[in-house]
Formats: C-alpha cells, sequence, structure tokens
C-alpha cells in the first residue's frame, strides 16, 4: 500500500468519548499519577528514568508488587516523561518539576487530552519494537567487551522491525475500516501476520513462509501484550500451553505473571480453535491513534463526516469508493446539515454530467435521495422531463407514493438502463450483480440489442461490450458485441 493510496474511511467517535477512553487507559492513567506523585524528591539518571531507590516508593503509589512491578513503573514514568507530564528541571541534579501537559488532562479540550494520549502511544510502539531486556543483556555480553550493544549477534534490525509491526497496525486498520459494522471484528493473529507475509500472488504458502508466520505471530504476541494497556487494541493472548515442546513437562515452562493454570480436570484443548492462537481488536481509541499515524505518514485516511461540510458534488464523488454503510452514515450526516429541499436540488444538479463519472454519481444521487423525506418532492417534480434526471425523479416519486406521475418514454427507459450500468460497471467491475443484471436485461427484453445500441449517452458502446463479456449465452453475447460495434461507429469511434 503506497502513501498515495486513499483507505475507507474510519468511523471514529466523538472526540470526548475518545478522550475519556483514552483518560482511562492503564498506562496513561498510571502515568498520570506518577506526575501527580513526583516532587522536589524526585530523582532520575542521565537517561530521565526514575533512580532505583524510587522505585519501591512510585510501585507502591501505582499500587504494583511482584517481579514486573519495577518494568510496569519504568513504562509509566517514561510515558509521563515523552508526553510532557513530567519535565527534567535539571539533568545534572536529576530534579523534575510537573510538565505543562499535566494540566491539559483536566482543564484542556478533548483534542488536548488525545494530543497527550497519541505521545504515550508512540512511546509505547516505540518500546514495542525493542527485544525484551534479556535479549538486550545478552546481545551486549556477546560483544566485545566494551559494553557496546551488539546488534548482529541480536540478529535485531530496528528499522525493519518498527516498519514490519507499522505494517500489522496498517493491515488491521484496513480490516477494521473495511467492515460493514462500526467496529471491526477481532482478527486471528495468524491471519494477520500472514496478510503481511504472504505475497498475494502465492495460492499456498511455502514451509519458509509459515515458518516466518509462526514467528512473527510470536513478536506480535508480545507485541499486542505491551500494546493493550495503552488502549490500542483488545487483546486475547496465545494460549501458553501452545508454546510447551512435547517433550518438555508443562509444570516447568515459564508462565507469564498473571497468567492462569488450567485446572488437572480440564478437557483436552481444541487445536482447531483459532482463538487459542491469539485474537487481536483494534479499539475505538486505537482506530483513532493509527489513523493519525497514518496521516502524518502522507496516507489518505478519510473519516465519516469528513464531507459533511462541503457541497453535492464532493459527497457524490467521495461516497462512491466508500463501503456501502459508510456512504450511507457519511450522506446522513451531510443531510442533517442542509434543509431536506435544498438539499435535494443541490444533490439533483450535482448528478448532471456527461463525464465518465457521472453515471455513479446519478447512482450515488439516487442513493442519497432515499433518505430524504417527502418534503423534497417539488426537487423531483422540477427534473422531471431532464434527459438524465428524469428517469431516477419518476423512480423516487413512485416509490414515495406520488399521484399521476407521467410513464417515462422507451427512450427514458433505454437510456436509464444504459446509465445504470455503467455506473454498475465503474463502482464493482465485472461482478456477479451486474451479470445477473445484465442476464436479466436481455431476457426482459427480446430486442433489446437492436434498439439499445442508438441509445445517446456516452458510455452506450462500453455497456454493450461489457454486456457481451458477461453474458454466458454465445449467441446473446454476440448480438452484444454486435450492437456495441454499431454504437461505436454511429458515434464514430
Amino acid at each position: 500500500m503506497s502513501d498515495s493510496s486513499t483507505l475507507p474511511p474510519a468511523r471514529l467517535h466523538p472526540d470526548a468519548e475518545l478522550a475519556r477512553e483514552a483518560l482511562s487507559t492503564p498506562l496513561l492513567s498510571r502515568a498520570v499519577r506518577l506526575a501527580r506523585w513526583a516532587g522536589p524528591e524526585t530523582r532520575v539518571d542521565a537517561g530521565g528514568s526514575l533512580v532505583d531507590e524510587q522505585l519501591p516508593a512510585a510501585a507502591e503509589v501505582l499500587g504494583l508488587s511482584g517481579e514486573e512491578a519495577a518494568a510496569d513503573v519504568g513504562e509509566a514514568w517514561r510515558v509521563a516523561v515523552d508526553a510532557g507530564l513530567v519535565d527534567v528541571v535539571d539533568e545534572e541534579e536529576g530534579t523534575v518539576t510537573a510538565g505543562v501537559d499535566l494540566a491539559l488532562l483536566t482543564g484542556g479540550a478533548p483534542q488536548d487530552v488525545l494530543t497527550v494520549w497519541l505521545a504515550a502511544l508512540e512511546t509505547v510502539l516505540g518500546d514495542a519494537s525493542v527485544p525484551d531486556l534479556d535479549g538486550l543483556v545478552d546481545a551486549i555480553a556477546a560483544g566485545d567487551g566494551s559494553g557496546e550493544l551488539d546488534l548482529a549477534s541480536l540478529d535485531w534490525n530496528p528499522e525493519a522491525e518498527a516498519e514490519f509491526l507499522d505494517g500489522v497496525l496498517r493491515n488491521l486498520y484496513l480490516l477494521t475500516v473495511g467492515e460493514e459494522g462500526p467496529a471491526g471484528a477481532p482478527v486471528p493473529l495468524p491471519a494477520l501476520a500472514a496478510s503481511v507475509l504472504v505475497p498475494d500472488d502465492m495460492p499456498e504458502p511455502t514451509d519458509d513462509v509459515l515458518r516466518q508466520v509462526s514467528d512473527a505471530m510470536m513478536r506480535l504476541d508480545d507485541q499486542f501484550r505491551m500494546l493493550a494497556p495503552v488502549g490500542l487494541v483488545e487483546y486475547q493472548p496465545v494460549d501458553e500451553t501452545l508454546l510447551v515442546e512435547p517433550d518438555e513437562d508443562p509444570e516447568e515452562s515459564v508462565e507469564p505473571a498473571g497468567s492462569v493454570e488450567p485446572a488437572e480436570s480440564a478437557e483436552p484443548q481444541d487445536d482447531t480453535d483459532v482463538s487459542r492462537y491469539g485474537v487481536v481488536r483494534l479499539t475505538p481509541l486505537g482506530l483513532y491513534g493509527l489513523r493519525a499515524r497514518l496521516l502524518e505518514a502522507g496516507f489518505e485516511a478519510p473519516a465519516v463526516g469528513d464531507l459533511a461540510d462541503k457541497g453535492a458534488d464532493a459527497l457524490l464523488d467521495g461516497t462512491a469508493v466508500f463501503p456501502p454503510s459508510a456512504a450511507h452514515a457519511e450522506t446522513e450526516q451531510w443531510l442533517a446539515r442542509r434543509e431536506p429541499l435544498a438539499a435535494a436540488r443541490e444533490l439533483l444538479a450535482a448528478a448532471r454530467g456527461s463525464d465518465k463519472s457521472a453515471p455513479l454519481r446519478r447512482l450515488q444521487c439516487q442513493q442519497a435521495l432515499s433518505l430524504v423525506g417527502l418534503s423534497a418532492e417539488p426537487a423531483l417534480w422540477e427534473v422531471l422531463d431532464d434527459a438524465e434526471l428524469g428517469g431516477l425523479a419518476r423512480v423516487w416519486l413512485t416509490e414515495h407514493g406520488a399521484a399521476d406521475v407521467p410513464p417515462p418514454s422507451e427512450a427514458m427507459i433505454f437510456w436509464l438502463t444504459v446509465d445504470t450500468v455503467a455506473a454498475q460497471l465503474a463502482a464493482e467491475g465485472n461482478s456477479e450483480e451486474l451479470r445477473a443484471l445484465v442476464e436479466g436485461l436481455a431476457r426482459q427484453h427480446s430486442g433489446f440489442f437492436a434498439t439499445a445500441w442508438r441509445v445517446e449517452h456516452p458510455a452506450t458502446a462500453e455497456v454493450l461490450e461489457a454486456m457481451g463479456r458477461l453474458h454466458p449465452d454465445k449467441k446473446i453475447a454476440k448480438e452484444a458485441r454486435k450492437a456495441a460495434f454499431k454504437a461505436r461507429s454511429q458515434h464514430g469511434g
């Protein structure tokens, strides 16, 4: 996916709701508590981390204990510093003070809170791309005695690791915004890893690729465990029993902190249960955060509501590439800001045109008008005799129970048919739905092609050629191709 790609629109929650979620995330709430606890006696080292002597008191403030307490305190403190909740006053003395952004969390606007949360997210994403501490210690020990980090022995490329995680998160974003509902469905970890590593043109992954997917799953399992506390994702980790070697005693395997050992009487695990291999879902807050990062990276990442203050032409062109539910939501927001009759007139005016995109605009216009109430009826009567809009106007009026709607002429029926097929071609290409439409047209009108080639529509020849490609009956397909040739000859093509 290039940074010039336009992604499907994200359906974001209101900023105020997202800000409340950000403040309630475990990691940011810990960072805030540490920032409020820090005072004149707090000391940090040259890197800005709390000195070891301060860690027990900080852990007590956060209610943490056990082997992971120091690491959790360190992560929360890093977030507090990086997000501007704590400022280092004197690097030599190691003194700190409350950061200017701390007050924004209680006195600022929702967008201020989200800006602080985005800074916290960047810290965690940076941490998630770094190997575990034990690996770093081993890499340093494997060096030449200088105490320098030996990346070669660690087999770790910082840029490649960060790029891989970014790619995974982009795919998770795509899977989320591509869903028809407002929230994305949970994604199995194997499928997410495979979406990045398995080439699109590879029908079956090779053993080597499968090994890469398996290794990536283990890395992602660690990374998503780190990303869950900042509120980016909801994550069900990989079942620890899957990590036990066949000849290893399960009781001797190292369990992560907070894990629950299965009861001795538990039933055998189902290896076909994909959820045992890890399941991740992007949260509404995570959707907001990843969209912000994509925009920063130069991607076109629209959100539902972006077109609400734009003209009808922008609405019809923009929603043409949206998934149906997103197009519906975008149109509802656009209509909510306008008086129905004026909105209908604006939509109809924007639907006119003979350019290549015009049929799809008219289809989008028809769908938008289905959401407008009866008060828009005068606008439809006004275009009843319009060559481009008269057909869709009659459809709307009839569906809404208007009386005395004049029947369309044969020429209008054929023009509207060509326009509709052209719109479907632009929207879906050679889809099964379009194939069914083509078969139905040829079946209902025995002399369809004898008349269709004469239709004065810019897309007549293109539509007839498509019907020739799509119709399964060779005789009818040949008739369609002959009609397309006539249409091109008539228009000098």
